[in-house]
């Protein structure tokens, strides 16, 4: 079975709290490619200096009961860590579970290819090595609703490979499958409440409440505690912002393609923002929070658009195209290309906020990325 790039990535990516868009048509055509449906995908290889090792937590936060399920008297997290290591050989750690596999194509409606498929996608962190120990920069990742943290690894990757300690939450129940630490999978009991009103700020919340009890529970891993910053897709875009809002310990944030929930302070906000996001969140296009929230920042802020982007371009799913059988589309990023501009820019964003190293990127468009659009100025004034 052959589909359609773009309506894989909107069934993969459907949420609530977000605003697919439909994609341009400026760009040059994805170009073709033999596509062997069922075949592993193999995340792109990192590109920095170091080594990348990779760890597991369950963290178990006893002050509240599960938000969403009401039988249980204890929030539980899972918790991915992805960090600098000196340990070049070993296991390399799984992409998920051949059950979250299945889960996750079947949520997203999915069918055609082995259920398990996504499970044999190859990673490039080894599991369990350990950390090179001085104290790193610590950022937070958070997944969109209904997927898990895994669909950001090639971007923790990365990061972790520059140096930085990835912290990636799995929020249970928010999720189609999430792996909890007696083995029982959490299925997203979530999902059939997003339409309620007022989801999307409970949500945004919610999550916030567990970055914060995340940080609250790193002590013994190598944390530079000056040096927080948060980044999500989607609706964890939102929380990002929202999770900076309320702790002080968070320095920066990056919300791709998210809508905003958590409001802003109507004095101003002067900590570090970047709305990174596809044709669907320009200043006066379908999503108003960003040009109410755009306002009212009044620090450093950078709002690009990513020209052939779709919601999905920012995770790793459209690297999984030819996996899942899908046609490359005329004016889609490619999954390459997407991850190379996420992965570039965020790296800049962080580098310059955490690591005080001018970017000069961030600064103006580039040749290099010519899909990269900088808002307002050169795509409609807010």
């Amino acid at each position: 079975m052959t589909r359609s790039l773009t309506a894989v990535l909107l069934l993969l990516a459907a949420s609530a709290c977000s605003t697919p868009a439909a994609p341009r048509s400026d760009p040059a055509a994805s170009p073709s490619v033999s596509v062997t449906p069922g075949t592993p995908t193999t995340l792109p290889a990192p590109t920095g200096e170091h080594a990348v090792g990779t760890s597991v937590l369950y963290l178990k936060d006893t002050s509240r009961p599960d938000p969403w399920n009401l039988d249980v008297s204890v929030r539980e997290l899972k918790v991915t860590l992805w960090y600098p290591t000196r340990q070049k050989g070993g296991q390399r750690a799984p992409y998920m579970t051949a059950k979250e596999s299945e889960l996750l194509l079947k949520g997203g409606r999915i069918a055609g290819v082995p259920y398990d498929v996504l499970s044999k996608t190859r990673t490039n962190a080894v599991r369990d090595a350990e950390p090179e120990g001085r104290k790193l920069p610590l950022v937070v990742l958070s997944p969109g609703f209904t997927k898990p943290v895994s669909t950001l690894t090639s971007l923790a990757e990365e990061l972790a490979s520059r140096g930085y300690l990835v912290a990636g939450i799995d929020h249970p129940y928010e999720s189609y499958a999430t792996t909890l630490a007696d083995g029982t999978v959490a299925e997203c009991l979530a999902c059939d409440s997003d339409r309620d009103p007022g989801f999307g700020p409970r949500v945004t919340q919610i999550r916030s409440a567990d970055v914060s009890f995340v940080l609250d529970s790193l002590g013994k891993w190598p944390v530079d505690r000056a040096r927080i910053a948060m980044v999500g897709q989607s609706i964890g875009g939102a929380s990002a912002v929202a999770a900076m809002v309320t702790d002080s310990r968070i320095r920066a944030a990056i919300n791709m393609d998210g809508t905003t929930y958590a409001r802003i302070p109507k004095g101003g906000f002067t900590k570090p923002v970047m709305f990174m996001g596809s044709p669907g969140h320009v200043p006066g296009g379908g999503d108003a929070s960003w040009d109410r929230d755009w306002k009212l920042l009044t620090g450093w802020k950078r709002w690009i658009m990513l020209t052939g982007s779709e919601h999905a371009s920012f995770t790793d799913t459209p690297l999984m195209a030819a996996t899942l059988g899908v046609k490359p589309v005329y004016g889609v990023l490619t999954g390459a290309r997407g991850s190379e501009l996420t992965r570039t820019y965020v790296a800049a964003f962080l580098d310059q906020h955490l690591k005080s190293q001018r970017q000069p990127l961030l600064g103006k468009p580039s040749s290099r990325y010519p899909e990269v659009t900088f808002c307002p100025a050169t795509c409609g004034q807010s």
